[in-house]
């Protein structure tokens, strides 16, 4: 499993701009992302108006990564005083990496979901529930926010 890193990048930093400009560039697949979400999971929520964000909504990330990414972002905060620009700027970096990693596990899902597809495998309607159930709830919360 790739571990989110919570220590500054060795590599380029990717930005929010550079996410905008990304169009059409293919996602590369991390072995992190590649777990099978499974009816039971704890993944779903009742259901809820269309485009409202549900109000039991499941995690988008492991607690693990979650609480990597609120560490850097409290690292960030408390630069704030001491270096704005930079902090600024961090900022961004870490927005758009989790954005990225947001997308990329939705796009592992689906590719995971068009695999069954094209090796004529059904993929049971309660497999799509849920997958719809997860793009619902992050389309609502984006809309909430």
């Amino acid at each position: 499993m790739t571990e989110l890193r919570t220590e500054p990048h060795e590599e380029e930093e990717l930005s929010t701009a550079d996410m905008a400009a990304a169009g059409e560039r293919p996602i590369p697949e991390r072995d992190s992302l590649k777990k099978e979400i499974k009816p039971g999971d704890g993944r779903s929520e009742a259901p809820t108006a269309p485009g409202a964000a549900p109000a039991h909504a499941a995690p988008l990330f492991h607690e693990q990564d979650a609480q990597a990414f609120r560490s850097r972002w409290d690292t960030i905060q408390t630069t704030f005083v001491d270096n704005p620009r930079q902090a600024v700027e961090q900022a961004d970096h870490l927005v758009a990496e989790t954005i990225k990693r947001l997308a990329d596990m939705f796009a592992q899902e689906r590719s995971q979901l068009e695999q069954q597809w094209s090796r004529g495998g059904d993929v049971s309607t309660e497999d799509l529930r849920i997958a719809l159930q997860r793009y619902r709830s992050f389309f609502g919360r984006l809309l909430s926010l």
